[in-house]
């Protein structure tokens, strides 16, 4: 479950929230049945609240949303990807530190 600063993404509204957004957006692709998804949800959470209004942050459940995942070719989970002028500029695939989320992020 997304905190109150982490938007939920979906094959619906992927374009209108990531795609045609202004600034950067950090998406968090994720599954329900992915542990390291689990570990690196919290961290994700905590940089949303750290930057709330300069960076949009959300979570798409690969699952869910199955025409997203494979149209940005996100073949392992977690996966990070920070989105800026309607295409990805930043991937990390796997568990990482929140350090190495605010670098992605140029903060």
């Amino acid at each position: 479950m997304a905190s109150k600063n982490v938007q939920v993404f979906n094959d619906l509204n992927f374009d209108q929230e990531v795609v045609n957004a202004e600034g950067k957006v950090l998406v968090d692709f994720t599954a329900a049945w992915c542990g390291p998804c689990k570990r690196l949800s919290p961290i994700v959470d905590e940089v949303a609240e750290q930057l709330e209004g300069k960076i949009k942050v959300g979570k798409l459940d690969i699952d869910e949303a199955p025409m997203t995942a494979s149209k940005f070719q996100v073949r392992g989970v977690p996966t990070l990807m920070v989105f800026e002028g309607g295409r990805p500029v930043q991937t990390s695939v796997g568990l990482v530190s929140k350090a190495k989320v605010l670098s992605l992020l140029g903060e």
